[in-house]
């Protein structure tokens, strides 16, 4: 077998394609968290800290500095406040994530609750069946 056959049955497993699909939904899901985080999320919740910026928020390690214009210093800053979005983007991931399976499970679980009748009838007979030898 070529190693061209071998990947491309690799490539047509139906896990490798799930997880692709997967993955692409994932992205596009991200960027509307992001959204959702940057556009309607921290806005209040900057108005709630008294106009609190987050994503401003750093603590200048060495300050730049520009004062020798064929020598310029950039500033050295820990920009913590983008970690505290991005913080706020994961949690609101993960409890959308928590929620869509949480949702999906309840469908499963009615799905597989609800027996056939069809199949009920032949339990009944194989029970019947049994009980007769």
């Amino acid at each position: 077998m070529s190693m061209l056959q071998e990947f491309k049955e690799f490539a047509m497993r139906g896990n490798v394609v799930d997880m692709a699909v997967g993955v692409v939904i994932g992205a596009a899901f991200g960027k509307i968290v992001t959204s959702l985080v940057n556009d309607v999320i921290m806005p209040p919740l900057g108005w709630i800290t008294g106009g609190i910026d987050f994503s401003d928020m750093k603590l200048v390690i060495r300050a730049a500095d520009n004062s020798n214009p064929a020598h310029k210093i950039p500033e050295v800053a820990l920009a913590y406040g983008s970690f505290i979005n991005a913080i706020i983007a994961f949690v609101i991931v993960a409890f959308a994530i928590f929620l869509l399976v949480k949702v999906l499970n309840r469908f499963y679980t009615k799905a597989a609750a609800a027996t056939p009748p069809d199949v009920v009838l032949l339990t009944e007979i194989r029970d019947l069946l049994k009980n007769k030898q």
